[in-house]
């Protein structure tokens, strides 16, 4: 049985699509010392203003995060706002946001005061995609949807998803096979019909089957599946959860494993990223719900929108299962993220190592360092209890077992120290790395260890 740790470390950098409204999220911070003289309404002093992709935008910045390429697909107006928002969506591709004339960049500023939000103001237009714009999206998801291997739907009903857009998309989509993940707005499913996951929260659940809160959500998920052509339907319950529902009847829910609930604003965005980056490297969709579920865990401790990063994730599965310190070292993309930006140590164990008095202290010796992580790397693996020994000491923080080569490895990691049992010829280990000349790994430190 392949535990969720094993599938996380199977995770590969992928390219996404994300489509759907973009508007801008402001945040007005101020302090209020008096009522208006002009009608009893507060008047506050403006101390900050910050503004940052909200809808689609914020679903972009999630995947940014968990390290995929992102195409931007939707539209602007030709004004400030929509020049800020291009700006602040960062190493997205952008070529798909078009300039729509007489259209308005949505901003949905929010004036906070002490911690309260008083007040939000929508400065929006909300109106049907010109045909003519709707023709130049086309073309350009008929060049990049083939090249990406999922595809995200953002949408916030704002008359940029028309139905032939949608409908174009999703059979595009399910022409190269690509998965094809939607985040739905409005009562009316069906033109929806045809994609892969269809993700609603509870509330838009309810509100498209018509049916009143006190119904089952077994009989909304079969309401909705019924004549949608979508095999599944992922219910988002804010601190409750994740429910997912197959057209098969079959439901498997997934509780938030959570420290603290602080804000749930723009956990909807996270889980869907996370899907996303499941769906991409080939996970079962149940096992894309469990790891989208602990991401948003992770996002509701915070205040306000955040992206959840892959190490986070991994980090919190960490805390679940010591499994996660085990990587197959064709499996290391996972790893690098975590340990990018740390300082970290390899430990290589040859063939047929075994655990030893000598082995045990320059494990403890190596972890002493706050600001290190140890890494060990067993170039053949001697059998899985001594596996399972090494993952269960809070000494060692990853494990990878060799696949390829240890040259292989240094190719693409590059620790700040090297140690070996005295069993490697250390001329051989310098040899070896002298390879990499233009390889950080070349600077890293050799030593080899005494092994009795």
């Amino acid at each position: 049985m392949v535990t969720l740790s094993q599938s996380f470390s199977s995770i590969q950098p992928f390219q996404a699509l994300v489509i759907g409204d973009f508007m801008l999220d402001t945040y007005t911070t101020g302090r209020v010392k008096r009522i208006s003289p002009e009608a009893p309404v507060p008047v506050m002093e403006v101390l900050k203003q910050e503004s940052r992709p909200g809808g689609a935008g914020n679903v972009v910045l999630n995947l940014l995060a968990l390290g995929a390429e992102v195409f931007a697909v939707g539209r602007l107006g030709a004004d400030v706002s929509g020049e800020e928002l291009k700006t602040q969506l960062g190493a997205a591709n952008i070529s798909g946001l078009i300039v729509e004339p007489n259209y308005r960049t949505p901003v949905k500023n929010r004036l906070i005061s002490d911690s309260q939000q008083l007040l939000r103001v929508d400065l929006e237009t909300i109106q049907s995609l010109l045909a003519t714009c709707e023709m130049e999206i086309i073309a350009f998801l008929e060049k990049t949807v083939p090249l990406v291997q999922v595809v995200a739907v953002s949408d916030y009903g704002k008359g940029f998803l028309t139905p032939t857009l949608l409908h174009f998309l999703i059979t595009l989509a399910n022409e190269k096979k690509i998965p094809i993940i939607i985040d739905p707005k409005g009562i009316d499913f069906s033109k929806y019909r045809g994609a892969s996951v269809i993700k609603p929260n509870l509330s838009e659940a309810y509100a498209a089957a018509k049916l009143p809160t006190s119904a089952p959500l077994d009989e909304v998920a079969r309401t909705l599946l019924s004549g949608t052509e979508i095999d599944l339907l992922l219910v988002t319950r804010s601190e409750a959860g994740i429910s997912l529902f197959e057209k098969s009847g079959k439901r498997s829910d997934f509780p938030v494993r959570s420290k603290e609930v602080k804000d749930v604003t723009g956990a909807g965005d996270t889980v869907l990223a996370t899907i996303c980056l499941a769906v991409a490297s080939g996970l079962e969709m149940s096992v894309a719900a469990q790891l989208a579920n602990i991401a948003a865990g992770i996002s509701i401790e915070k205040l306000g929108c955040v992206q959840v990063t892959l190490p986070e994730i991994a980090r919190r599965l960490l805390e679940q299962d010591a499994a996660t310190k085990i990587y197959d070292e064709n499996q290391t993309y996972v790893l690098r993220q975590v340990l990018k930006g740390r300082r970290y140590t390899l430990l290589v164990l040859s063939q047929g190592q075994g655990m030893n008095n000598a082995l045990f202290r320059m494990i403890r010796e190596l972890s002493r360092s706050a600001d290190s992580e140890l890494v060990i790397y067993v170039q053949a693996a001697p059998g899985d209890e001594f596996i399972d020994l090494l993952s269960s000491l809070g000494e060692v923080d990853f494990i990878i077992i060799q696949r390829e080569s240890l040259e292989h490895l240094l190719g693409i990691m590059h620790p700040a120290e090297i140690f070996f049992m005295e069993n490697n010829e250390k001329e051989l280990l310098s040899s070896l790395l002298s390879r990499f000349a233009n390889n950080a790994a070349a600077q890293a430190k050799i030593s080899l260890i005494k092994n009795d």
